[in-house]
């Protein structure tokens, strides 16, 4: 593996994106993994949900062969489900089977892209009945893999993705450099309850049980 995109639109949330950036950046730097490149149907800058504004190295004519392509999410993920030109271009990631990640509703890209056909997926709590109405065998885990394509739940989950990732394709070693390196060794607190209400995912209602 040699190179992987990240995919960037107007809307984006942020540390959808910016959270497995981090990740597969320091996989680079610190064990010798593949470069990471943003690519969106423009390059330059793309104005984000939260006010931070990410630059686009590549637009699709222009960005070279990835090897694996992460989609993030957010309120804008709906609205990108329905231009063709980006949908095309995460299909073409899929070929040969590419590894294709999502975070948060990143997922409805891949569902429009006709990669969760017959596949597992998750995506963000507030999402997933729109999902499992859409189709798709939802799994209510914090990330799941099915194949060559991965996805994750909300926002913060992307994180936790990359790093299995790279577990799973560079070994527990590379990922155990890049935890390492960012200090990713998150405390076991649970504030409130919030994550008991119904309808939470099933991986939330777990956590009382630590």
């Amino acid at each position: 593996m040699e190179r992987i995109g990240f995919l960037v639109f107007e809307g984006v949330e942020e540390l959808d994106l910016v959270g497995p950036w981090e990740m597969a950046t320091m996989w680079h730097t610190y064990a010798d993994g593949p470069h990471c490149v943003t690519v969106a149907e423009r390059s330059g800058p793309h104005a984000c949900a939260k006010g931070l504004t990410l630059s686009a190295e590549y637009d699709f004519t222009t960005c070279p062969q990835l090897d694996a392509l992460l989609i993030p999410g957010g309120f804008a993920a709906f609205d990108e489900m329905a231009n063709e030109t980006l949908v095309r271009f995460v299909a073409g990631c899929a070929s040969d089977d590419r590894p294709v990640l999502s975070v948060c509703t990143g997922s409805f890209i891949l569902h429009a892209a006709g990669l969760l056909e017959g596949r597992q997926a998750t995506t963000h709590w507030k999402a997933i009945g729109r999902l499992r109405d859409a189709g798709v065998e939802v799994v209510e885990e914090r990330y799941v893999r099915d194949g060559p394509i991965w996805s994750s739940a909300g926002v913060s989950a992307g994180i936790d993705l990359m790093l299995h990732f790279i577990a799973e394709v560079d070994g527990p070693e590379a990922a155990a450099i890049v935890q390492h390196n960012a200090e990713y060794y998150p405390q076991a607190n649970v504030y409130g309850t919030q994550h008991l209400a119904d309808g939470m995912p099933a991986y939330m209602n777990s956590l009382a049980k630590r």
